[in-house]
């Protein structure tokens, strides 16, 4: 590559090797469910699974990931701001800032309550359209409709309490993320670092950690539930948080205040659980290794709730094929619970298989 700006773009498309930077090529991940026709595994997803409780990793399966948060932070992102915005918001406003949300009317009507209307040119997400279907088909991109837009207004009120600039929220050395990354070193160290920040795709910064941390970092959102009221506005009002068969929204409500629940591009699903085996809280954190894909993401939470009492629905069925669990998703004292918890219905049959024995037809003489 000749052109100006070539200095940005790798080498090779075999790509860099970087000290502390490992790639998925370097990264132990492990099958975490698989899709069987008529009991061949015909699609496997792989990816990592984090237990944390206490500020400790209790099971750790997949290989210790290093990547971005992105969404799945929001939560603790917040936390910058959760004393200035207590008094300042209603409870909707509060779950709309911690939402990566499916850009309904009502999503966008919480969002831009926010701000005044002189303070709406201020916010910088993207132009995007409505996640839900209909939305991407017939609506004009706008900003509000970006899936962020709650966090981005959340985010320039908190500066405006805090008498931050405005101008250039969204930069790694704003007001802001350093007081973001105060908020991480909280329960991280005083003097943990990210390895990488890169820019979000909503613009905002995100630093790299790995599936541990995230999930110890869950943990202590259980341990530390009472401090703000970002839990109680995520529980309060779920469907806010994500929409319509979200997964992070179906949890929330399915376990009724006792679970948070956040999804993250690109693969990423927190889960802060309440639960009398696990007095400090417990984090559990999933990474797909192939990015976003929700139906894998749901079996295996459906799973981890499950051994834990929590009941889950599973997702639509998959098309003539079964979903398995492997059995590393969850501790070994949880085992005997996980074969209790079928990944299909009774309205699922097995349309992969026939309903004859073909290989004794195909034996007979013409």
């Amino acid at each position: 590559m000749k052109g100006p700006g070539r200095h940005k773009f790798p080498e090779s498309p075999l790509g860099p090797s970087e000290p502390g930077i490992p790639t998925g090529r370097d990264v132990p991940w492990e099958p975490l469910v698989d899709y069987r026709r008529a009991g061949v595994s015909e699609t496997t997803i792989h990816g990592a699974v984090a237990w944390a409780s206490g500020g400790k990793v209790i099971h750790q399966f997949g290989g210790n990931v290093l990547c971005y948060g992105r969404s799945m932070m929001k939560p603790l992102m917040m936390k910058t701001f959760a004393r200035d915005l207590d008094d300042s918001l209603s409870w909707q406003q509060k779950a709309i800032s911690v939402a990566s949300h499916n850009g309904t009317p009502a999503h966008v009507e919480a969002a831009q309550s926010m701000l005044g209307r002189d303070e709406w040119g201020l916010m910088q997400t993207p132009l995007d359209v409505p996640l839900v279907q209909f939305g991407r088909q017939v609506r004009r991109p706008r900003r509000w409709y970006h899936c962020c837009s709650g966090e981005h207004a959340a985010i320039l009120l908190g500066c405006r309490l805090k008498g931050w600039r405005r101008v250039g929220y969204t930069l790694p050395h704003h007001a802001f993320f350093q007081g973001y990354l105060d908020v991480l070193r909280e329960t991280l160290g005083s003097d943990w670092n990210p390895a990488r920040v890169a820019r979000d795709g909503c613009g905002l910064p995100t630093c790299s950690n790995t599936v541990s941390e995230l999930a110890v970092l869950f943990g202590e959102l259980a341990a530390r539930r009472e401090e703000d009221w970002i839990w109680e506005a995520m529980t309060r009002h779920p469907d806010l948080v994500g929409g319509f068969n979200r997964l992070d929204s179906t949890i929330l409500k399915a376990c009724e205040g006792r679970v948070l629940a956040k999804e993250g591009a690109d693969g990423l699903l927190g889960m802060s659980i309440l639960h009398p085996d696990y007095p400090d809280g417990l984090g559990v954190v999933i990474k797909i290794a192939h990015g976003w894909d929700d139906q894998a993401t749901w079996y295996v939470a459906r799973a981890v709730l499950g051994v834990l009492g929590f009941s889950l629905r599973n997702p639509y069925h998959l098309h003539r094929q079964k979903a398995f669990l492997v059995s590393g998703v969850v501790p070994e004292d949880r085992l005997a619970a996980l074969e209790t918890i079928p990944t299909w219905e009774e309205w699922d049959p097995d349309q992969d298989r026939y309903d004859y024995s073909w290989a004794e037809y195909t034996r007979r003489s013409p």
